[in-house]
């Protein structure tokens, strides 16, 4: 009697933990807009999508910027992220490429719904060939469960990252901000991509 007890003790414990851990997994959300102001370790922003949110930022929370590159600084070997459009026969061409610094090889690795536009895709993976094409460059792109070809024509824009700092966050700036949404008015930033030098995060 005592054996069932201590097991079916260890079987509520389990299920216990394991509704904790599911309910301690805050979904993730992307904020796009320009910067209204940044103090107190918060940020406020007015979102392209119209309303004004605030977002808690650690002291420790990754701030970078971009700078643009050319289509040919993207080489085999190269590691990027690249949100795309899917037309109606499953072809991808980038709205954007990212090329990530070498210490940032493996961020985000794979291919999943993104939220740039209607059929938007992100894929952040290793550059295996470079193929010119009639519209662009051809990627032929590699990452962990799969692979894909990415047409990049030539008006795309492309960057890769910067250093930059929370003094760089000023009112009026464009950010890109990933969050964690622990409720509707609940924001904790995850890592921030802010304008600087009149360029745009593009993702």
């Amino acid at each position: 009697m005592k054996y069932f007890t201590m097991i079916a003790a260890l079987t509520l414990g389990l299920v216990l933990v394991g509704s904790a851990l599911a309910q301690s997994r805050s979904p993730t959300t992307r904020i796009r807009g320009e910067i209204v102001s940044f103090s107190a370790d918060t940020l406020t922003v007015h979102r392209h999508s119209g309303d004004t949110v605030t977002i808690a930022l650690s002291a420790n929370v990754p701030i970078s910027a971009v700078r643009r590159i050319r289509l040919a600084d993207i080489k085999a070997g190269s590691f990027i992220g690249t949100a795309a459009k899917t037309d109606t026969q499953g072809r991808l061409t980038a709205q954007e490429v990212v090329v990530f610094p070498e210490s940032e090889r493996g961020t985000g690795e794979g291919h999943y719904a993104w939220d740039l536009g209607s059929h938007s895709t992100m894929t952040n993976a290793n550059v295996d060939a470079v193929v010119q094409g009639t519209s662009g460059n051809d990627l032929h792109l590699s990452y962990k469960g799969g692979s894909n070809t990415i047409t990049v024509p030539p008006t795309v824009p492309i960057v890769t990252f910067i250093p930059a700092a929370r003094v760089d966050l000023v009112a009026g700036k464009k950010v890109f901000v990933i969050a964690t949404q622990k409720s509707p008015h609940d924001l904790v930033g995850q890592r921030v991509v802010v304008e600087k030098d009149g360029v745009v995060p593009p993702m």
